[in-house]
């Protein structure tokens, strides 16, 4: 089986040895559970917006670099804001701005952070550009 190296905090650390006994215990399986977490979410989430509104959220999250303390609701919705209002890149894949907002907000932090998840993951991704855009939101 394939090794990553993580890092975590030291509360996490003692998070995993409490539930696991051992911190390696823990992680073995919670990245994978996580992993399959997140993919089920993510397609859940995606049947909630037409494909215009998720062309809208990915091209919203290019250039943007995530960090965990950011991926939250609040976030999810300024970001929309900012690129909706000043770049108009709802427009561009003719979705509804005030219809995506209502729809995100709707969803909890949990599924604001894995939607951000999936869209900033197109742009980091060596296999995606922007001809295929079409390709990821039906995935």
């Amino acid at each position: 089986m394939p090794q990553v190296a993580a890092r975590i905090s030291s509360d996490q650390e003692k998070w995993l040895k409490d539930y696991f006994r051992t911190k390696s215990a823990g992680a073995e399986f919670i990245l994978p559970w996580a992993v399959d977490t997140f993919f089920r979410a993510t397609a859940l989430i995606k049947g909630f917006f037409s494909s215009a509104e998720l062309k809208t959220i990915v091209e919203a999250h290019k250039d943007i670099r995530l960090s965990p303390d950011q991926t939250k609701l609040s976030y999810l919705l300024l970001r929309l804001s900012d690129s909706c209002k000043n770049n108009q890149i709802h427009l561009k894949h003719g979705a509804s701005y005030e219809t995506l907002e209502a729809k995100i907000k709707e969803l909890d932090d949990t599924a604001a952070a894995a939607l951000m998840i999936w869209a900033a993951a197109f742009w980091v991704s060596k296999n995606n550009s922007n001809e295929n855009l079409e390709d990821y939101v039906k995935c």
